[in-house]
């Protein structure tokens, strides 16, 4: 999927389509060492406007799929170790993130939904088509198609493919 497809699928989310721009652009100049210098301006522009201003802390060099949606913003903490699916939303003071400096960070699968208030910490992996509720912590595995919630997150819903 282009940019373009992106601006048209976020387009009633203004913030969400201002990060995403600026998340592509800049992560497109942290690709190779060329391209960070030259890039150097934009990337410094991304992580004032976007980390200091909106208070979204996702760094360029995290993976993150297509039609990433990001929800109010403030207080977002991402790893850059983390890995996102496509489909993925996200809601203001989350964090998501490793357990230890230098600790792994989880993979987030294909059309997850993550609630406010959030933190998902860790090694571990959320199955696609999940949806973990607001103020969850998520320390262990999420299978997919499953609701969890709660402190620390429990599964309280399983739901069907087509649900």
């Amino acid at each position: 999927m282009s940019l373009i497809n992106e601006v048209f699928f976020l387009k009633s989310n203004t913030k969400g389509l201002l990060f995403i721009v600026a998340f592509r652009v800049s992560a497109f100049f942290s690709k190779n060492f060329f391209l960070k210098i030259v890039g150097f301006p934009i990337r410094t522009v991304y992580k004032i406007s976007v980390q200091w201003v909106l208070g979204i802390d996702i760094s360029d060099t995290t993976i993150i799929g297509e039609n990433f949606n990001v929800f109010h913003g403030h207080g977002l903490v991402i790893n850059r170790q983390t890995v996102i699916g496509n489909n993925v939303t996200v809601r203001q003071n989350t964090t998501v993130g490793s357990a230890k400096d230098n600790g792994k960070s989880p993979v987030i699968g294909n059309n997850v939904n993550i609630g406010a208030n959030s933190v998902v910490i860790g090694n571990i992996t959320i199955g696609d088509n999940s949806l973990i509720a607001a103020g969850s912590v998520v320390l262990k595995d999420v299978p997919s198609n499953t609701v969890v919630a709660g402190n620390p997150a429990v599964v309280i819903k399983i739901m069907k493919v087509n649900e």
